[in-house]
């Protein structure tokens, strides 16, 4: 399975342009998926100095990725292509989190 994962709002509260407090069940939700073989996107907004801190700060969480901004390798080479749509079974978003009809708590 591919996740692409949100950072601001998502990874951690939205502080930005710094970074708020660890999401820590979702971080550890994703490190496990990472374990069982699942590929995970950093899937982000950020770019320049600001992406690099989202990055650094989740490597010192534990959480690393598959790719970032970006399709996978394999994705890639697959359908010798890269669009800029980034391909991902499974979206995590503050936008999408948590905001079905009825629902009333967050997922992770």
């Amino acid at each position: 399975m591919i996740i692409a994962v949100d950072f601001d709002g998502t990874l951690c509260e939205n502080a930005w342009p710094g970074v708020g407090e660890p999401n820590t069940a979702l971080i550890d939700f994703l490190i496990k998926r990472r374990t069982q073989g699942d590929k995970i996107i950093l899937w982000t907004m950020r770019e320049g100095k600001p992406l690099l801190d989202a990055i650094y700060w989740c490597h010192e969480h534990g959480l690393q990725f598959d790719a970032v901004n970006d399709n996978l390798k394999e994705q890639k080479e697959k359908y010798h292509n890269n669009p800029r749509k980034v391909y991902a079974d499974f979206y995590i978003d503050d936008h999408n989190i948590g905001h079905f009809p009825g629902q009333q708590e967050r997922f992770f």
